[in-house]
Protein backbone atom coordinates (compact mmCIF):
# COMPACT_ATOMS: atom_id res chain seq x y z
CA UNK A 1 0.00 0.00 0.00
CA UNK A 2 1.19 3.28 -1.17
CA UNK A 3 0.55 5.81 2.10
CA UNK A 4 0.34 9.60 0.61
CA UNK A 5 0.12 12.86 2.86
CA UNK A 6 -1.44 15.39 0.47
CA UNK A 7 -2.11 18.92 1.34
CA UNK A 8 -5.37 21.03 0.39
CA UNK A 9 -6.95 24.14 0.21
CA UNK A 10 -10.09 23.50 -0.74
CA UNK A 11 -12.93 20.24 -0.61
CA UNK A 12 -11.59 18.06 -3.53
CA UNK A 13 -13.52 18.12 -6.71
CA UNK A 14 -14.44 14.37 -8.09
CA UNK A 15 -11.96 14.96 -10.81
CA UNK A 16 -9.52 15.90 -7.91
CA UNK A 17 -10.48 12.43 -6.45
CA UNK A 18 -9.58 10.57 -9.61
CA UNK A 19 -7.01 11.75 -10.57
CA UNK A 20 -4.71 11.63 -6.97
CA UNK A 21 -6.51 8.01 -6.60
CA UNK A 22 -5.04 6.89 -9.72
CA UNK A 23 -1.56 8.10 -9.80
CA UNK A 24 -0.16 4.67 -8.66
CA UNK A 25 -2.30 2.28 -10.72
CA UNK A 26 -3.53 -0.51 -9.14
CA UNK A 27 -1.59 -0.63 -6.13
CA UNK A 28 -3.70 0.47 -3.10
CA UNK A 29 -3.45 4.23 -1.74
CA UNK A 30 -4.02 5.32 2.12
CA UNK A 31 -4.06 9.36 2.05
CA UNK A 32 -3.44 10.97 5.56
CA UNK A 33 -5.10 14.77 4.29
CA UNK A 34 -4.00 18.21 5.82
CA UNK A 35 -6.58 21.25 4.65
CA UNK A 36 -5.03 24.61 5.23
CA UNK A 37 -8.20 27.31 5.79
CA UNK A 38 -7.92 30.52 3.93
CA UNK A 39 -5.33 33.03 5.49
CA UNK A 40 -5.84 35.90 6.94
CA UNK A 41 -6.62 39.16 5.36
CA UNK A 42 -2.99 39.66 4.00
CA UNK A 43 -3.03 36.84 2.13
CA UNK A 44 -6.17 38.52 -0.19
CA UNK A 45 -3.82 40.75 -2.21
CA UNK A 46 -2.11 37.36 -3.64
CA UNK A 47 -5.30 35.81 -4.05
CA UNK A 48 -6.71 38.47 -6.27
CA UNK A 49 -3.82 38.22 -8.02
CA UNK A 50 -3.85 34.87 -8.90
CA UNK A 51 -7.48 35.33 -9.96
CA UNK A 52 -6.22 38.18 -12.35
CA UNK A 53 -3.89 36.10 -13.87
CA UNK A 54 -6.54 33.38 -14.37
CA UNK A 55 -8.90 35.11 -15.58
CA UNK A 56 -11.33 35.43 -13.41
CA UNK A 57 -11.70 38.67 -12.46
CA UNK A 58 -15.42 38.47 -10.49
CA UNK A 59 -13.84 36.37 -8.31
CA UNK A 60 -10.91 38.77 -8.04
CA UNK A 61 -13.78 41.31 -6.85
CA UNK A 62 -15.46 39.25 -4.78
CA UNK A 63 -12.29 38.23 -2.71
CA UNK A 64 -13.69 39.63 0.51
CA UNK A 65 -16.97 37.76 0.93
CA UNK A 66 -15.03 34.67 1.82
CA UNK A 67 -14.19 33.85 5.25
CA UNK A 68 -10.86 34.34 6.41
CA UNK A 69 -8.17 33.09 9.20
CA UNK A 70 -10.42 31.85 12.17
CA UNK A 71 -13.62 32.36 10.45
CA UNK A 72 -12.47 30.09 7.91
CA UNK A 73 -12.11 27.19 10.29
CA UNK A 74 -15.83 25.74 9.63
CA UNK A 75 -15.31 26.11 6.24
CA UNK A 76 -11.98 24.25 6.65
CA UNK A 77 -14.06 21.49 8.30
CA UNK A 78 -16.88 20.72 6.06
CA UNK A 79 -14.28 20.52 2.83
CA UNK A 80 -11.89 18.22 4.65
CA UNK A 81 -15.44 16.03 5.43
CA UNK A 82 -16.53 16.56 2.02
CA UNK A 83 -13.12 15.41 0.47
CA UNK A 84 -12.31 12.39 2.75
CA UNK A 85 -15.42 10.87 2.24
CA UNK A 86 -14.61 11.35 -1.40
CA UNK A 87 -11.69 9.49 -1.53
CA UNK A 88 -12.95 6.67 1.11
CA UNK A 89 -16.14 6.22 -1.84
CA UNK A 90 -13.56 5.54 -4.16
CA UNK A 91 -11.94 2.63 -2.55
CA UNK A 92 -8.71 4.37 -0.44
CA UNK A 93 -8.16 4.56 3.13
CA UNK A 94 -8.27 8.57 3.87
CA UNK A 95 -7.67 10.36 7.18
CA UNK A 96 -6.87 13.85 8.27
CA UNK A 97 -7.37 17.44 10.31
CA UNK A 98 -7.20 20.84 9.77
CA UNK A 99 -3.85 22.44 9.74
CA UNK A 100 -3.86 24.68 12.85
CA UNK A 101 -0.53 26.12 12.96
CA UNK A 102 2.34 26.53 10.22
CA UNK A 103 0.97 24.14 7.61
CA UNK A 104 4.72 22.89 6.43
CA UNK A 105 5.51 22.11 10.48
CA UNK A 106 1.83 20.10 10.61
CA UNK A 107 3.46 18.92 6.95
CA UNK A 108 6.56 17.60 8.91
CA UNK A 109 4.86 15.98 11.67
CA UNK A 110 2.64 13.81 9.59
CA UNK A 111 5.54 12.74 7.01
CA UNK A 112 7.24 11.66 9.88
CA UNK A 113 4.25 10.07 12.09
CA UNK A 114 2.94 8.28 9.38
CA UNK A 115 6.27 7.32 7.82
CA UNK A 116 4.36 8.37 3.98
CA UNK A 117 5.94 7.66 0.75
CA UNK A 118 5.30 11.23 -0.76
CA UNK A 119 3.46 14.02 -0.25
CA UNK A 120 0.88 15.80 -2.51
CA UNK A 121 0.63 19.31 -3.15
CA UNK A 122 -3.04 19.96 -4.65
CA UNK A 123 -3.68 23.63 -5.17
CA UNK A 124 -4.93 26.76 -6.93
CA UNK A 125 -2.13 27.89 -8.88
CA UNK A 126 -0.56 30.63 -6.97
CA UNK A 127 1.88 31.90 -9.22
CA UNK A 128 3.38 35.28 -7.06
CA UNK A 129 4.49 32.21 -4.47
CA UNK A 130 5.36 29.86 -7.10
CA UNK A 131 7.83 32.56 -8.89
CA UNK A 132 9.64 32.83 -5.94
CA UNK A 133 9.25 29.57 -5.09
CA UNK A 134 7.40 30.18 -1.77
CA UNK A 135 4.69 27.66 -2.14
CA UNK A 136 3.88 24.79 -0.53
CA UNK A 137 5.42 22.46 -2.55
CA UNK A 138 8.94 24.33 -3.19
CA UNK A 139 9.08 24.59 0.42
CA UNK A 140 7.92 21.49 1.21
CA UNK A 141 10.39 19.75 -0.72
CA UNK A 142 13.46 20.98 1.32
CA UNK A 143 11.52 19.66 4.77
CA UNK A 144 9.92 16.37 4.94
CA UNK A 145 12.05 14.29 3.19
CA UNK A 146 10.17 12.32 0.71
CA UNK A 147 9.29 13.23 -2.82
CA UNK A 148 7.01 16.10 -3.08
CA UNK A 149 4.45 16.31 -6.12
CA UNK A 150 2.62 19.63 -6.80
CA UNK A 151 -0.46 19.21 -8.90
CA UNK A 152 -3.11 21.94 -9.53
CA UNK A 153 -6.76 21.22 -8.39
CA UNK A 154 -9.84 21.51 -10.92
CA UNK A 155 -12.31 24.24 -10.69
CA UNK A 156 -15.15 22.24 -11.26
CA UNK A 157 -16.48 18.39 -10.72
Amino acid sequence: MFTSVLMIEKALTSADVEFITTLHGDEGASFHVLLQPRGEQADRLLRAIDDIAMGELDEAAHEHETPEGKDAAAVGRQALEVSLAALRASGCAAEGRLVEDHPLDALKTLVEETEADEVIVLTDPHYVEEFFHRDWASRARHKVGVPVLKLFSHKKA
